[in-house]
């Protein structure tokens, strides 16, 4: 079943995140990673800044989460993370064919451009890559990170049409 996350998720989210994220250390800028890879301060920062989460959840327990975020013209596709212990059972896409039913704008996603299987999955999803200069424009419109961050991101939107 696939619902949209409330208050009382929020330690479910948190650790979610940070056991699905350990595929990134070691991959990503040893700069850019944090341990935990997600603090609770962040996370609560993202929720209150409109990142609204939704959940697969499976025998009462939520095995995979992915947030939206209306930015301007745009929704964001933000911190999309499954268990490494369900991984590769179909849970993201799911996920995300989910949330596409609910955006009516644009829709955009930013990961790291070492994570080659976020890449991957978002492509096989319907989103393409966005040239480097594009790249570049997006992320400084419509995110707010590190400089950085955006030296070592790409972006993804959906193909429409």
């Amino acid at each position: 079943m696939i619902r949209q996350c409330g208050t009382k998720d929020f330690e479910t989210i948190f650790a979610i995140v940070n056991d699905a994220a350990q595929a990134y250390k070691g991959v990503i800028p040893a700069d850019r990673w944090n341990e935990p890879y997600l603090s609770r301060e962040y996370l609560r920062h993202e929720i209150d800044s409109g990142v609204l989460f939704w959940g697969y959840e499976e025998n009462g327990d939520l095995a995979g989460v992915m947030g939206i975020q209306e930015v301007q013209d745009v929704t964001l596709i933000r911190h999309a993370y499954v268990r490494t212990s369900q991984r590769n059972q179909g849970i993201g896409k799911k996920l995300i064919a989910r949330l596409m039913t609910l955006i009516t704008r644009p829709a955009l996603v930013g990961t790291w451009a070492a994570a080659t299987w976020a890449i991957r999955f978002y492509e096989k999803q319907g989103f393409v890559l966005v040239t480097h200069e594009e790249k570049e424009q997006l992320l400084r419109k419509y995110w707010s990170i590190p400089e950085r961050q955006t030296e070592t991101s790409v972006v993804l939107k959906y193909r429409t049409g």
